[in-house]
């Protein structure tokens, strides 16, 4: 994935707030301690708590996380390779935010790919159950629009889509979205920020009953209309 340029300034991660407290006890080799602290720093970066190019100390995290920098320093690692941070020199690893210049070219452009070739594999395989599934994320995206749940709203917006990649049988599609997927989820939350939770539900939902009217030509105009949108100015 082309990596957006960067500044040459890094602005230090301020602590999180509140602190944040593991539920794993630290285990002879780490892991599950550095699948803990993935998770919370996956999730303080796609929601947009870190700044673009801020540098993350591994001291501070661990310290903030009650862990030691082990776990901190393969959870960054891992959030290298989903592309969300970035590693340099001397100055360690800092938040790769994500650009409007790499939604509107890559991130929308890919998805577009990935998602009208799914939908058309899809159509002569989903069936009453699959349609269920995917209004139960509509319905959740519902609950959390009423609730003003922002990370509930997004999580049930990518297990939907999710859904529809994974039943079209296309396993090196579903390969490629995960490669993606931190990118797009981070874009999920700039957008949500500034949109209408609930026309993010209602969008949903529209989406899925043109997908069982079974149209293909209207399906694939309404997912270029659902995926092509304006993300805001940071």
């Amino acid at each position: 994935m082309p990596v957006t340029q960067q500044t040459t300034e890094t602005v230090e991660a301020q602590p999180l707030v509140p602190p944040i407290q593991l539920p794993v006890k630290r285990t002879r080799t780490d892991g599950p301690r550095r699948d803990a602290v993935l998770e919370v720093l996956r999730q303080e970066i796609t929601m947009g708590r870190y700044d673009d190019g801020e540098r993350l100390v591994e001291d501070r995290i661990a310290r903030e996380l009650d862990t030691s920098r082990g776990p901190v320093r393969e959870a960054l690692r891992q959030l290298e390779h989903e592309g969300l941070v970035v590693s340099y020199p001397y100055r360690g690893a800092v938040v790769l935010g994500v650009s409007e210049e790499e939604v509107q070219q890559v991130l929308i452009p890919v998805r577009l790919t990935l998602e009208k070739f799914s939908y058309l594999k899809v159509l002569e395989r989903m069936d009453d159950a699959d349609f269920a599934e995917l209004a139960k994320e509509v319905w959740t995206m519902q609950e959390a629009a009423a609730a003003n749940d922002l990370l509930r709203s997004v999580e049930a917006d990518i297990r939907f889509h999710e859904y529809i990649l994974s039943r079209s049988g296309q396993a090196h599609t579903a390969q490629v979205w995960r490669s993606i997927q931190p990118r797009i989820r981070a874009y999920f939350f700039r957008y949500g920020k500034e949109a209408d939770l609930n026309r993010i539900a209602f969008e949903h939902g529209d989406l899925l009953q043109t997908l069982q009217s079974g149209d293909a030509a209207a399906i694939m105009g309404a997912l270029e209309n659902h995926i092509t949108i304006r993300t805001p100015a940071p």
